[in-house]
């Protein structure tokens, strides 16, 4: 199967060129605004929740589908958009899953009753899962292995986790100054200017055939992510006691398990077994799952501890976590470099060290004010490490494949992402729970804690499986 290079003509694997030329960065700037308007997505509705509840007539109990309906879309299929785009066009499902994106943020931003607006989270969430593989593979094959990709992946996951830091900031200060409602109407610009100009400056990719997709396996897969993904989410909500948390999950892994049956069996997988197996991408994305986990729910356990034991408001919570968004900002820029120096894989030991001793460091937050300069200090050399981490691990587990997977492998490393962001809160958030003895700031900060040292000892263990499967090669080449 032949594919066109969406990029850059004539490039391969290995031949990048030296510099960026007027036509690749503009490429390199509309794909990073879409995926930083995405990463956005995942936050900015947050701080709004209880507002669009009273708004709306939201029931508490039915609030955190809002939520759970974007997450549940955007980990579930992302997997099968993923390949559909190496099957049937990079551009074409990027700039398809953009307008449904438009339109439904401007749907939600209409909505007058609670029906409208999940379902234009639920389309939301589907377009996420096609934009984000989509956007990450053109990326890859504009930018062939070498300085350039790295510099790529780099900003962007230095813009994707900023976004994550600036949903919060932003959906605060929207709602306050504002409406909820901006928090979906700011989506539609950034797409329309993106639908405007894409056309003229991304190349498209596609086989020279259409073969058959692999519809057995993609829809065991994407049933087993949805029921996975549902029971974490249920679990953040009920409890892991619960019925859902317990027999969703059993689902989830059942169905995994015919998936893995079905892709040994099929003709043209949707997952060959053969790029599973590669050591890059396997252990690639268990650096990149744990990276995920731990910082976004460290976010989430620092909130806690900012506004139930520090008394912080919601927006100057948000606020605080500007200086996370700058360690990231940060450690995108330099892990490119970082890269090239010590290769991919002690980038990855590196940054999970880094961002250990620093989430560790937090365990000595105190339940007074003056423990703030502790805060800012570890969460930006954690946000450093955790960035190197993330970098590395789109480096290591998109190299060394052809440009016909690069679909298929940037839409693993996107799940992974998405099943990270969505298992980390509920995961933590039980840790926290059931640590905690009482009631009152004393205690909730001693549940805090206790998930804060679960969250270190997660980071500490995925640099362990990097140092121990993990080639050693010096260059990013895995």
């Amino acid at each position: 199967m032949s594919v066109t290079d969406s990029g850059t003509a004539g490039t391969a694997v290995g031949t990048s060129p030296a510099v960026l030329t007027p036509r690749l960065r503009l490429v390199l700037v509309l794909l990073l605004a879409a995926q930083f308007m995405l990463a956005v997505d995942f936050s900015i509705l947050n701080v709004a929740l209880p507002v669009i509840g009273k708004g709306l007539g939201f029931s508490l109990a039915h609030l955190q589908w809002i939520g759970t309906a974007f997450a549940l879309c955007a980990a579930g299929f992302t997997l099968l958009f993923g390949r559909v785009a190496d099957l049937f066009g990079r551009r074409r499902l990027f700039l398809g899953g953009l307008v449904v994106l438009g339109a439904a943020s401007l749907v939600g931003g209409l909505a007058q009753n609670p029906e409208v607006l999940i379902a234009a989270r639920v389309f939301q969430g589907l377009a996420t899962a096609a934009v984000t593989p989509a956007g990450l593979s053109l990326m890859t094959t504009s930018f062939p292995e070498g300085p350039l990709r790295e510099k790529a992946l780099g900003l962007n996951g230095a813009l994707m986790s900023a976004g994550f830091t600036t949903g919060a900031i932003l959906g605060g200060l929207l709602t306050d100054l504002l409406s909820w409602r901006w928090a979906f109407f700011v989506n539609v610009p950034v797409a329309l200017a993106v639908l405007f100009i894409a056309p003229t400056v991304i190349r498209e990719s596609r086989p020279d055939e259409h073969p058959k997709l692999d519809l057995p396996g993609a829809l065991s897969v994407t049933l087993g992510l949805l029921a996975i993904v549902l029971g974490l989410t249920q679990a953040g909500e009920k409890g892991w006691a619960s019925s859902s948390a317990l027999l969703s999950p059993a689902a989830g892994m059942v169905l995994l398990i015919v998936f893995w049956a079905v892709e040994r069996k099929v003709a043209a997988p949707l997952v060959p077994l053969s790029v599973l197996g590669k050591r890059s991408v396997a252990w690639g994305n268990v650096a990149g799952l744990i990276a995920f986990l731990t910082e976004t729910s460290l976010v989430f356990l620092l909130t806690l501890y900012l506004q139930e034991v520090l008394g912080f408001s919601p927006l100057t919570a948000g606020l605080s976590f500007g200086v996370l968004g700058l360690g990231t900002v940060v450690g995108g820029s330099v892990a490119p470099k970082v890269i090239g120096r010590i290769g991919s894989k002690q980038t990855l030991i590196t940054g999970g060290i880094l961002q250990t001793v620093f989430t560790a460091a937090l365990l000595g937050l105190g339940d007074g004010r003056s423990w703030m300069w502790l805060l800012l200090v570890a969460t930006f050399a954690g946000g450093v490490g955790n960035m190197l981490v993330i970098v590395g691990f789109m480096v290591t587990a998109t190299s060394g494949l052809a440009d016909h997977e690069q679909g298929l492998a940037t839409g693993l490393a996107t799940m992974t992402q998405q099943i990270g962001i969505t298992m980390g809160t509920p995961i933590m958030s039980a840790i926290a729970t059931a640590a905690m003895t009482g009631t009152g700031a004393a205690a909730v900060l001693g549940g805090l804690k206790v998930a804060i040292a679960v969250n270190a000892a997660l980071v500490l263990f995925g640099a362990l499986t990097s140092t121990l499967f993990l080639r050693g090669a010096r260059s990013s080449k895995q």
